[in-house]
């Protein structure tokens, strides 16, 4: 029974190898190739073959040389901090679905296989792409212009999310941590994009606004939420190669919503940070609840209204991608918004045959008023990185990074706190 077993399994493996690994119309490559891209252009010379199957999967290790202080000023040394030593960090895993469901349709399931803030397997979301509509035989007007995503997704603001890290999916990420308030969601809903003329990318969305689905009516709630309203997404972006050795792109991003019980754009990741133990009490265990050291979320939880411009240039080698970005919000025991302000900018020269090699420089700073403070704190991240591709598959990195806090009170962990060191990370992808 077992050899008959075994059998069948080779024979179904091999009926479907044709469609393993096939390449999906109108997606991202998970590898080297996908570095750069941001929305997957409507210009695809794909043949529909038929159903395919494209399995996919991103691996990441880490091993971190980091030291951290603060100034605890706690009789009790009740701020005193994790006893920081060298070793690998949390190794983390995704495992990838794109399936071409019909001609111009597509749908992505993304799973994490391992991570810092979930030890089980779980998924992340899944969407359905239409680009063509084969049931009304491919108009060319829908073809040419208008994409439709549908699902439980990640939400498509700004444009730093296409290049931070995502648990195990590290590749395109030439730093080792993602923003210093790292913008990412995932929110059901749906996301229409015109793409008027050649460059030229507009997008309109809508969601729920909540990691998760929610049925429960808020009118008559005490907890201080009286509504649960939708998230409005807009989005417009410009993206030309002027000639073989220039490539400019301009983005701006905005997302708003006036109530919800609990708005996760500051802190939807459920995966962690790639820096473990920073800043964190000498309790500390890294487990759920110290997912995000070194992160900031601003807590604007009940309503915010944020907006991001991104600008990326690109000249031979050498790229330059920017960050810039306001959001004014508050939580559910506040009756004013409070603001923050982010600012990036990352230089990467990438050289050699491919771009097998890169060197980089990022500075990253973030302003913000906290509950209950008259000033704002500032926190502040400067990064050197290099890496290596054996292959398009592969990727050995390492980044030295050194993260300040300024402004916050005594009784604050992160009173005059600071880490730095060394960061060291291999990835794969495919």
């Amino acid at each position: 029974m077992k050899s008959l077993l075994n059998l069948l399994s080779l024979l179904v493996v091999t009926m479907f190898a044709t469609s393993l690994f096939a390449q999906i119309q109108y997606s991202k490559a998970y590898d080297q190739t996908g570095i750069n891209v941001f929305e997957p252009t409507k210009v695809d010379a794909t043949v529909y073959e038929g159903f395919k199957l494209n399995i996919g999967g991103s691996f990441r290790q880490g091993y971190q040389m980091l030291n951290h202080e603060n100034i605890d000023t706690s009789k009790a040394k009740v701020n005193a901090l994790y006893p920081l030593g060298n070793g690998f960090t949390l190794a983390a895993a995704n495992l990838n679905f794109d399936v071409q469901l019909g001609d111009g349709i597509r749908i992505f399931l993304e799973n994490y296989m391992a991570s810092r803030h979930h030890n089980e397997f779980w998924v992340k979301g899944g969407y359905i792409q239409i680009d063509k509509l084969p049931m009304f035989n491919n108009p060319e007007w829908f073809t040419k212009y208008v994409r439709v995503k549908i699902g439980h997704m990640e939400v498509n603001y700004g444009d730093s999310h296409f290049r931070r890290m995502d648990n195990g999916n590290a590749i395109f990420n030439p730093f080792a941590g993602n923003n210093i308030m790292d913008e990412f969601a995932t929110e059901i809903g749906g996301e229409v994009y015109i793409f008027p003329s050649e460059g030229l990318m507009l997008m309109a969305g809508l969601t729920n606004g909540l990691i998760k689905n929610n049925v429960q009516d808020y009118s008559t709630a005490t907890s201080g939420v009286t509504s649960k309203n939708p998230s409005i997404l807009l989005k417009g972006a410009y993206d030309k190669n002027v000639n073989e050795d220039l490539r400019f792109r301009l983005s701006a991003s905005l997302y708003s919503n006036s109530s919800s019980p609990s708005l996760t754009l500051f802190g939807g990741d459920r995966t962690g940070s790639a820096y473990e133990g920073v800043l964190e009490k000498a309790s500390a265990t890294n487990s759920t609840t110290e997912a995000f050291s070194g992160r900031y979320n601003p807590g604007m939880r009940n309503s915010l209204t944020t907006f991001m411009v991104n600008p990326f240039v690109k000249y031979q080698g050498l790229e330059f991608f920017g960050t810039f970005e306001t959001a004014s919000g508050k939580n559910t025991t506040e009756t004013d918004n409070r603001k923050t302000t982010q600012t990036a900018g990352e230089i990467v020269y990438r050289f050699l045959a491919n771009e097998q090699l890169f060197v980089g420089v990022k500075y990253n700073k973030v302003s913000s008023r906290l509950q209950g403070y008259t000033t704002d704190v500032d926190i502040t991240r400067t990064s050197f990185a290099a890496g290596w591709f054996p292959t398009k598959n592969l990727l050995l990195k390492a980044e030295v990074v050194n993260q300040k806090y300024e402004g916050f009170k005594g009784n604050d962990i992160r009173n005059g706190g600071k880490f730095n060191g060394l960061a060291i990370m291999a990835v794969v992808g495919f």
